[in-house]
């Protein structure tokens, strides 16, 4: 049943954006044009042009990033909030797949997000002369020999490096996901002003969390603690470790936040 309504879940949110990678995209290759034949022109028009294509572009990308959360907030307000929440509750579905599905559909978006505007970006400055004077250039040789030789006197290990990001990057997507999805159960606990107190809360559990962060994670005890008498590739490991367990720690308490809240104290009134 997961898988169906993950299935649902991705149709309802490609239609919104799937347009709004298509519109970036678009916008990127107009920039680019732009760079290229208009910004450089001495005729006033032409210039013109380009800085409004360029403006363009800019305010594209910060709108796709923008909407790829209030998408996030807003399906899983209008889903389980709102009127849709009665049919919603209805399905022969625990509020575990329900969330779950939102969490998964929600990351993959923002994954999808981060590398169409990395794309974009690549599309908008991208020129094939100045990409062939790069890597043809003798500083990319010499910064290809300084990785190889960083590699070989830290013992670098790329793969596990490259894995450990990855983690973070995916736990982060479903941590700030659940963040917004505790505070809007929690705000719809009550019978009044749930948007407000959905705000609130937000702003009150990052403010806890924070806190409580500052106070166990405390930098220079962790470096005592930890990183004292070891190589910088294990002290790598170690933090990375640290901040994977603080998002799983930091997701655990909002995800029971959240179940909890919807399966005792959600008021749909």
């Amino acid at each position: 049943m997961l898988r169906k309504l993950m299935k649902h879940e991705f149709r309802a949110t490609a239609r919104i954006m799937g347009p709004l990678f298509l519109i970036v995209l678009v916008l990127a290759l107009a920039a680019n044009l732009a760079l290229r034949f208009l910004m450089d022109s001495d005729i006033f028009l032409p210039n013109l042009l380009g800085g409004l294509l360029m403006a363009a572009f800019v305010i594209g990308m910060a709108s796709l990033a923008i909407m790829s959360i209030v998408l996030m907030v807003n399906r899983f307000r209008t889903n389980l909030m709102g009127d849709e929440g009665y049919v919603t509750f209805t399905l022969p579905v625990s509020s575990h797949q329900i969330v779950w599905s939102k969490i998964i559909v929600s990351t993959v978006w923002f994954i999808a997000t981060g590398v169409v505007e990395a794309f974009a970006l690549l599309v908008c400055f991208f020129d094939l002369d100045v990409m062939r004077n790069i890597f043809s250039s003798y500083y990319f040789h010499q910064a290809l020999q300084m990785l190889h030789e960083l590699v070989k006197e830290y013992g670098l290990n790329v793969p596990a490096i490259a894995i450990e990001l990855i983690v973070l990057c995916l736990l982060s997507c479903a941590v700030l996901c659940l963040g917004f999805y505790a505070a809007m159960a929690v705000g719809h606990s009550f019978a009044n002003h749930k948007a407000a107190l959905s705000v609130l809360f937000f702003f009150v559990f990052q403010f806890v969390i924070q806190f409580i962060c500052g106070l166990l994670l405390d930098f220079n005890k962790l470096t005592d603690l930890f990183f004292y008498g070891t190589d910088e590739m294990t002290a790598f490991h170690i933090m990375m470790a640290i901040f994977i367990g603080t998002e799983l720690a930091i997701g655990a308490v909002y995800y029971v936040i959240t179940t909890l809240t919807l399966k005792k104290r959600l008021n749909l009134q």
